[in-house]
């Protein structure tokens, strides 16, 4: 995927927010550490050092969600990554992206108060977001 169709499906993804620019994309997927994971209609952008993994960011074209494209994206993600311990962040009014999260291990670590403004509205909070990974494998909780 270019920069801008990774722009093009995020707007789509996060509208009415912004957007990223094809410029950050360009940036960010010229990082070092950084990976992209790309499916048709969605992507994932992760961040690996130093044995800690950070999803920067992951988009799904809304016609077509609820269809395993951003647990795919996820599992892939997690999988790949040579980090202990997984971390992003995520909108409170979010549910679906929250579920998705929590069916992959994640736990609620912290919050930023009104982080994510809203065009319009009441202002968002941001949950920060955890999980214990083992060689690119999240720890299976005991049965």
């Amino acid at each position: 995927m270019t920069p801008s169709v990774l722009a093009q499906l995020h707007q789509v993804a996060f509208a009415p927010e912004r957007g990223w620019a094809p410029d950050e994309f360009k940036t960010l997927c010229g990082s070092p550490h950084v990976s992209l994971f790309a499916r048709q209609n969605g992507f994932a952008l992760a961040r690996t050092v130093a044995g800690e993994t950070e999803l920067l960011t992951l988009a799904v074209d809304p016609r077509y969600r609820r269809r395993g494209i951003a647990d795919a994206l996820l599992k892939t993600w997690l999988q790949s990554a040579q980090a202990e311990m997984a971390f992003l962040e995520v909108a409170a009014d979010n549910e679906g992206a929250r579920a998705l999260y929590a069916k992959h291990g994640f736990v609620i670590s912290g919050r930023r108060k009104g982080y994510y403004k809203r065009p319009g509205a009441t202002n968002v909070d941001a949950l920060l977001m955890q999980s214990e990974l083992t060689h690119g494998q999240r720890v299976e909780s005991p049965a």
